[in-house]
């Protein structure tokens, strides 16, 4: 084994326990807000116009943009929490109005239909709790839980914005073994921007024809969805998540269009399908040419980092396996 192959190898094995540490210690939140706004930072200061005057102005206008970057996403998720608890976004008022649409529609439904939905609100109640208590590491995020991991999210960008101040800086040779570990981290962060926004672009599609088809389409007909903003809100946020996320959003908006009647049930499930299959033509053109990985690879590797590690290596899957699928193309290996 060569010397530099050595120092290749040592830096694989330090970042696949690096990855590995991240989900164990629950600090996927801090990395991927720190990745977010290092991205950003690397994607915006480069179009500033040139500072004159050497490093120190340069260091302060990468410092300003990644500072702003920050302040605007920590604002964003603030805002996100206050809309979540408005009476406009609040989900428990959603689930709560969906479990009286599910013991109401029993009585609309086709008999055959029936075994596959909750008997009644008691019984909804008790599966969702029942999924709870199975989950609850992964859903510990009240209380104490919700401010730790808002801490976190808030050191990772932190951390992000001082590392891409390295953008700022003359490059270094460094040591062979620093070489490769600096390569290891471009590649993290490049797995991360392809797949992290390429997701948003694809969730901001599906949700802006979501929203035409809930606050334009069926108010031509006289149909008023209730809830319409949240739904509109859910469909973006569990939109992040690649295909899994459109069937979350998409259950949720079938069954709110239960308690309106079937027939805008049906025609919610015929619009939602249409975009679900829209989903997989976006997901093959934007994500998987991206990565050069087909829809069925991303989900059974989901669903291996699910069964490791939760929710949190659901929510890692894609962008762990753009990394190593990068790594394995670079070495001509794939």
């Amino acid at each position: 084994m060569t010397p530099s192959l050595r120092f290749a190898v040592a830096s694989w094995v330090i970042t696949a326990v690096a990855l590995g540490l991240v989900l164990h210690l629950h600090l996927l939140a801090a990395l991927l807000a720190g990745l977010l706004v290092y991205e950003l930072v690397h994607m915006i200061a480069p179009r500033l116009p040139r500072v004159p005057g050497g490093l120190a102005p340069k260091m302060a206008a990468v410092s300003l943009v990644a500072a702003v970057i920050v302040l605007a996403l920590v604002a964003a998720m603030f805002g996100v929490i206050a809309f979540v608890r408005s009476d406009a976004g609040s989900l428990p008022n959603l689930l709560q109005k969906m479990s009286e649409i599910l013991e109401n529609a029993r009585g609309k439904v086709p008999p055959w239909a029936l075994e596959y939905m909750p008997s009644d609100a008691e019984t909804l109640k008790d599966a969702v709790s029942l999924w709870l208590k199975e989950h609850a590491v992964e859903l510990r995020t009240v209380g104490g839980e919700v401010g730790h991991t808002l801490v976190h999210i808030v050191i990772g960008m932190v951390i992000g914005a001082m590392v891409s101040l390295r953008e700022a800086l003359p490059a270094g040779d460094g040591g062979p073994l620093g070489r490769e570990m600096t390569e290891r981290a471009r590649r993290v962060g490049d797995a991360f921007r392809r797949i992290v926004f390429a997701q948003v672009r694809i969730s901001a599609i599906n949700t802006g024809l979501t929203a035409l088809y809930l606050v334009a389409l069926l108010p031509l007909f006289g149909v008023h969805l209730p809830y319409a903003k949240t739904l509109i809100a859910v469909t973006f946020f569990a939109g992040l998540l690649p295909v899994v996320g459109n069937l979350i959003s998409n259950t949720v908006i079938l069954i709110v269009s239960l308690s309106i009647s079937l027939e805008v049930a049906i025609a919610s499930l015929v619009f939602l399908v249409v975009v679900h299959k829209l989903e997989y033509f976006l997901n093959a053109r934007i994500v998987g040419a991206r990565i050069h990985a087909a829809a069925w690879e991303l989900l059974l590797a989901m669903l291996v980092m699910e069964a490791a590690f939760g929710i949190a290596g659901l929510v890692a899957a894609p962008v762990y396996y753009a990394y190593l699928k990068d790594e394995l193309t670079a070495r001509g290996l794939i």
